[in-house]
């Protein structure tokens, strides 16, 4: 019989999460909570319980008779919800709290790297403002500042003089622009190089991993304009080779689940690995506790084996079975508020973009129904993916689409994957 799947989050990698899993035999029903209404026409309920309060949540699984959850973001992760999960007796896919603190506190990854000779740039963390400011001022610009704790990837400045570190670290500490992720900050070197992400499901010390991808930070063309949670992604990478995958599972991934198992935090879920290509090697940026955002977009729908089927095998001990389609690139744009990252506008329309063949949206920060109108509820709308035999295929198929609308309050940018595109 198949599985009914909750699957906790509202954006558009639950989105995703949720259609790749009603697309394989294992899994007949999703719910999404909360979810968001642009997932409504691809057969996805949702369930208007809030995730942080685990009782009620609860509850409202046994009344559906849902045989296990998929956490997606990163907050109900760092709080405990498996732990509670499955504390009620209920499967639960993603780390417990213990092991989420690899995302959760950027200090802890740190150390953690540190200990076990896990390639990474030099670091000091820092709790009070003067503290920080002085081993900025000795050891001179550039340097990258990251709040410690969560920010939606918007709590990193990569400062290329000491005036815009000090600022940085002024929004931290004096404006608390952060909250309480700001409590600490982690001081890094610069890398140099070329970013890419590595995700893999892990089980304690074992790991399968996906195909490499690529996010856009910066809002505009370009590389231009503030951090965001991201543009847009790519995938597969034409400019890496597979020896670059196999060399960062290695000397990154394998060492790093060892490392949190044997220190008493075995990790169950997705691992994100942001790494930087040196000359010296893949180095890790970050490690996030799950799946990324946009990139899930474009690399889930690489897979040819079942989800739904493989994270129940995974879950209970089993050799689940992850194959991908490598013989096509997947691009994925994503339409912002006018605003966002900062101060993003509510209330735009956002259009409802009817799958086809090598195209289909996954929506995030929206309101509205289907029926009546879908608009921006939040920065980030929409994402919307093509496919196609190489990765010029792809971008043109998805730009041509969007160049094709009127999207007046939406704005994306028209250069995702540039990098591989001039590989």
């Amino acid at each position: 019989m198949a599985d009914k799947v909750l699957v906790i989050g509202s954006g558009a990698r639950e989105h995703v999460i949720a259609t790749t899993l009603l697309s394989g035999p294992g899994v007949d029903r999703v719910w999404c909570a909360p979810g968001n209404p642009g997932m409504e026409p691809d057969g996805i309920s949702l369930l208007r319980e809030d995730p942080t309060q685990p009782e009620k949540l609860i509850a409202a699984i046994r009344e559906l008779g849902i045989d296990w959850v998929f956490v997606g973001p990163e907050a109900p992760l760092t709080a405990g919800l498996v732990d509670e999960l499955q504390a009620a007796g209920i499967p639960a896919f993603g780390p417990s709290k213990a092991a989420a603190r690899i995302e959760g506190s950027k200090g802890f990854a740190k150390d953690l790297m540190r200990r076990h000779g896990i390639p990474t740039a030099d670091y000091a963390v820092f709790h009070d403002l003067d503290g920080a400011k002085s081993y900025v001022r000795s050891h001179g610009a550039p340097v990258v500042i990251k709040a410690d704790g969560l920010a939606a990837g918007k709590g990193v400045t990569v400062a290329t003089d000491l005036d815009q570190a000090m600022q940085a670290l002024d929004a931290i500490f004096i404006d608390h622009k952060f909250g309480q992720a700001g409590a600490q900050v982690v001081i890094e070197d610069q890398l140099v190089g070329q970013e890419c992400s590595l995700m893999c499901f892990v089980r304690g010390e074992q790991f399968w991993p996906m195909p490499l991808s690529q996010d856009h930070k910066p809002a505009y063309d370009g590389d231009r304009g503030p951090n965001t949670g991201g543009m847009g992604a790519y995938s597969p990478l034409p400019q890496f080779g597979p020896e670059l995958t196999q060399k960062a599972l290695d000397t990154i991934v394998a060492p790093t689940v060892r490392a949190l198992a044997r220190e008493g935090s075995p990790f169950t879920g997705v691992l994100y690995t942001g790494l930087m290509v040196t000359d010296q090697g893949p180095q890790v940026i970050e490690f996030n506790a799950r799946l990324g955002d946009p990139e899930t977009e474009v690399v889930l729908p690489a897979m040819t084996s079942d989800l739904g089927t493989a994270i129940r095998t995974l879950m209970e001990g089993g050799e689940p079975q992850f194959t991908w389609d490598d013989s096509h690139s997947r691009l994925g744009v994503v339409l912002a508020a006018q605003g966002y990252p900062g101060n993003p506008k509510t209330g735009v329309p956002v259009p409802l973009i009817a799958p086809e063949q090598d195209l289909r949206a996954y929506y995030a920060g929206v309101s509205g129904s289907a029926s009546t109108g879908l608009t921006s509820s939040s920065g980030r709308t929409a994402l919307v993916v093509a496919q196609g035999d190489d990765l010029a295929q792809a971008a043109h198929r998805v730009y041509a689409r969007l160049d094709g609308l009127s999207m007046p309050g939406l704005f994306y940018r028209h250069d995702i994957g540039h990098r591989g595109l001039e590989a």
